[in-house]
């Protein structure tokens, strides 16, 4: 916003969004949005700190910026004159506030930058103080929220400027390796040196509404390269559609999904009871007999059936969407964040389709690009550091079979997370909840409990693909479908798969409340007994479980000899009652 006079002054400004007249007070009450158009002007840090942390609750660090001037630079001005004009026009040491805090109820170490003072560039004393805002989390054992403004480096201490990207980073690495949640709010500007390490390098990345980042700023790259810049080029937006950043926050929102994020992450930290409340029953439904597999098969791709998001909307509660790979992408087949199950905060990651011709395309019907298998594959790394437990729902044709996701590293792609989940420290627990399509699906579901909806199907291969190959003809879908055994009921005889989730009549699309509610029941039930064991046991038995699927358990009869049955495989990954995890509750000792 540009004002016409002196702060203390103001009565009114003018929106540079709109050039609409504002009243100041106005405009005030509205944390400097523009009420006619949305625009979010600067907010220094003070009031930055009082709109996001709870009244009262905020107390500086006790270390005070120290003067420096390393390298003697003088430019128009000395270098010292420059910081002592800040320091006066401010009010503040320098570029950045730092401290402790409440937020939403949930403790946590603060840095909040000045654009202000002198662009918010980072030199050495505002890395110093951000570095023991990083330290103090790590010694309190909190969270970091990180707020950005920043035009870069600071050119006036040289190389040492330079450094402090990689000694914030590294305090970061310290929390990372702690399992404590850090958070980047990125706000207009944040540039260069900022922009390519602590604004990025957390574990989350909200940017504010119409927020700018980047590495190099736009006049730079048109005096480089001469081009012509997309629009919007580096706003929130564009960073969100080409994942850079998690989600974009309007600012009267951002003390509420932060709030969200330091709930997920403090929950994640204490122990959970051996048994979660239970949910109240649900009629199940009535018994049906099997029927033809061609007819589940399209059953399943039913356009109806519930998706990904509904059952996030239904059997879940307070979901917080997460985006992006933070390589270029965010691809819309996969979709992701934290939400509450029975209370207890999970990650849940799912394939997405859609319900109209539109959604479906939007969507690329749910085959997954390489860029969705990476985002997927972050937040189950995020998962683990901040001990949620895992929670995937399964949908797809396959993975995305053009040659861009070919380009791209598609089977890399799949592999690492295929590889990721094997070793996944934390509680996993897959549920194909419609199509389960070869490499694309198993790369959401290496789980310690494998779920299917009655009416799935999960397979190498589509009955057409099959067909093709192996008949005359994709004709023969019906009876490749038959031949591959891709049915719950058969994927429970062969141990695939642990449990059968019903569904209502005549399928879940014909009552999606109650479809959502079986799988919640199902989900919670699976995972309460995994919650207590230890990440070792977790990560051994998940290795046991498809150990299992050997030559030698291949080369049983068709049909085989493992039942479905509530209390799961004996391997101890089951409900309570299995082998390993006695009725009490107990976990088995690693």
């Amino acid at each position: 916003m540009t004002t016409t006079a002196p702060r203390d002054e103001q009565l009114w400004s003018r929106c540079d969004g709109c050039a609409s007249l504002l009243y100041r007070k106005r405009l005030r009450r509205n944390l400097d949005v523009c009420p006619e158009c949305g625009a979010h002007a600067r907010l220094d840090a003070p009031d930055r700190v009082a709109h996001l942390v709870d009244p009262d609750s905020f107390t500086a660090l006790p270390d005070r910026a120290v003067r420096v001037d390393p390298i003697d630079f003088v430019d128009a001005l000395p270098y010292p004159h420059r910081l002592g004009a800040a320091r006066a026009s401010t009010g503040l040491d320098e570029a950045v506030v730092c401290g402790t805090a409440r937020l939403g109820g949930h403790p946590v170490a603060l840095a909040v930058m000045d654009f202000r003072f002198l662009g918010g560039s980072l030199g050495c004393a505002v890395g110093e103080l951000i570095t023991r805002a990083a330290e103090r989390a790590l010694a309190d054992g909190t969270p970091l929220v990180l707020v950005t403004a920043s035009g870069g480096a600071r050119m006036q201490e040289g190389a040492l400027s330079l450094m402090q990207m990689a000694t914030v980073s590294q305090a970061l690495a310290g929390l990372r390796e702690a399992g404590l949640l850090t958070v980047s709010v990125v706000t207009d500007p944040t540039y260069g040196g900022v922009a390519a390490s602590f604004a990025t390098n957390t574990d989350v990345v909200l940017a504010e509404s119409g927020a700018r980042l980047g590495f190099a700023g736009p006049r730079v790259i048109r005096q480089v390269t001469g081009a012509a810049l997309p629009e919007g080029f580096q706003t929130a937006e564009y960073l969100l559609r080409h994942g850079q950043v998690d989600m974009v926050v309007p600012r009267h929102a951002l003390r509420g999904r932060l709030t969200a994020l330091l709930a997920a992450a403090e929950a994640g930290r204490t122990r959970p009871p051996a048994r979660p409340a239970p949910r109240p029953a649900a009629a199940p439904p009535a018994a049906r007999p099997t029927g033809d597999p061609w007819e589940t098969v399209r059953t399943a791709r039913h356009p109806g059936r519930p998706t990904t998001l509904d059952y996030l909307e239904t059997a879940f509660d307070g979901f917080v969407e997460l985006h992006g790979d933070r390589l270029g992408a965010d691809c819309p087949a996969v979709v992701g964040g934290v939400a509450r199950l029975d209370g207890r905060p999970v990650m849940v990651i799912g394939h997405q389709k859609g319900h109209t011709t539109a959604e479906l395309v939007a969507r690329n019907f749910g085959m997954a690009s390489p860029a969705g298998h990476r985002k997927a594959l972050r937040l189950m790394r995020l998962a683990a550091r901040l001990r949620l437990p895992v929670v995937t729902l399964v949908d797809t044709p396959g993975a995305d079979p053009g040659v861009t996701a070919e380009q791209q590293g598609q089977a890399a792609a799949i592999a690492e997370n295929i590889l990721a989940l094997s070793v996944l420290p934390t509680p996993v627990v897959a549920v194909v909840t419609g199509e389960g399509g070869s490499g694309g699906a198993l790369a959401l579901a290496v789980a310690d409990r494998v779920l299917m909806l009655e009416h799935a199907v999960y397979s190498v291969i589509s009955p057409e693909g099959c067909a093709a190959i192996l008949w005359p003809d994709s004709s023969a879908a019906p009876q490749a479908a038959r031949a591959l055994r891709l049915t719950g009921a058969d994927l429970c005889r062969l141990g695939v798969v642990d449990e059968l989730v019903p569904e209502p009549y005549p399928a879940a699309h014909g009552d999606p409340a109650v479809a959502a509610e079986l799988l919640g029941r199902a989900v919670a039930a699976n995972l309460a007994p995994l919650l207590t064991v230890p990440p070792a046991t977790l990560v051994r038995r998940r290795r046991q479980r498809f150990r299992r699927f050997g030559a030698a358990r291949a080369a049983g009869p068709p049909g085989g000899t493992v039942q479905a049955r509530a209390a799961g495989p004996s391997d101890g990954t089951g409900p309570a009652g299995a082998a390993g995890v006695p009725a009490d509750g107990r976990p088995e000792v690693a």
